[in-house]
């Protein structure tokens, strides 16, 4: 596994030919290269939660939508995979829902945008961004959820709920589990849901409203996903 530090520097190529990418893992240096697809061929798909009329849940204290914060931790979760040299896909970039004009059914055509969206893409990976809440306010902590019988999509939740695991500030470490929710099974391409925290919880919250947490969980995720194509040969461990 490949655990990466939050100021290491990725050199991708968009060549075939064998180029190293170095990445600091814990004081050391593991290098990747690129397999028979360059890295730049990569797409994953980053899909923030709810928009529009369906803000999410709120911050037990502030008030503050889930939906913003998903969105802010999308884009700055873009901008890792980008200078990456992979390509990111976001389900959507503004605080706007996803069902256009519609006065019915929003829901429905929301969801059914992003599955498109998903299957037009045709991505090595899905990552749906949400934020949990809970009837008891000591609940707190980021756990990833993948589709039963999705054997790539439990490993991707694995790796990054390890992550999760490994910061400081994410005093419960939780287990990767099975959901049943649209985003994972409405395409066959690995999909997780990453429930980055708990607005219910008054210290998740005061951590999740802070744009520099935002990036570290966003960080985070990224080295998850980084794990997960280099465990699945996208990348190439070259030890």
């Amino acid at each position: 596994m490949i655990v990466l530090k939050r100021k290491s520097i990725f050199i991708f190529s968009v060549l075939i030919v064998s180029v190293l990418t170095f990445i600091f893992c814990f004081g050391a240096i593991n290098k990747l290269s690129v397999g028979e697809a360059s890295v730049s061929g990569i797409k994953i798909v980053l899909d923030a939660g709810h928009g529009g009329i369906d803000s999410g849940v709120s911050g037990v204290l502030t008030g503050v939508k889930e939906s913003e914060i998903n969105l802010s931790i999308v884009k700055k979760l873009e901008k890792y995979i980008v200078e990456g040299g992979m390509t990111a896909v976001l389900t959507r970039n503004s605080e706007a829902g996803l069902y256009g004009v519609a006065t019915k059914n929003r829901k429905k055509k929301d969801m059914k945008k992003r599955k498109e969206i998903i299957n037009d893409c045709k991505p090595a990976l899905v990552v749906s961004v949400h934020l949990n809440k809970y009837s008891s306010p000591s609940v707190r902590g980021a756990q990833v959820f993948y589709k039963k019988g999705d054997e790539n999509g439990k490993i991707l939740a694995e790796l990054i709920q390890n992550s999760f695991n490994n910061m400081e500030e994410n005093v419960r470490k939780c287990k990767a589990h099975t959901g049943d929710y649209y985003i994972l099974n409405c395409s066959q391409y690995p999909s997780v849901i990453a429930e980055c925290g708990f607005l219910s919880n008054k210290d998740d919250e005061a951590l999740l409203i802070k744009e520099e947490y935002q990036d570290k969980i966003a960080y985070t995720i990224f080295c998850g996903i980084i794990n997960y194509l280099s465990e699945m040969s996208y990348l190439n461990n070259d030890k």
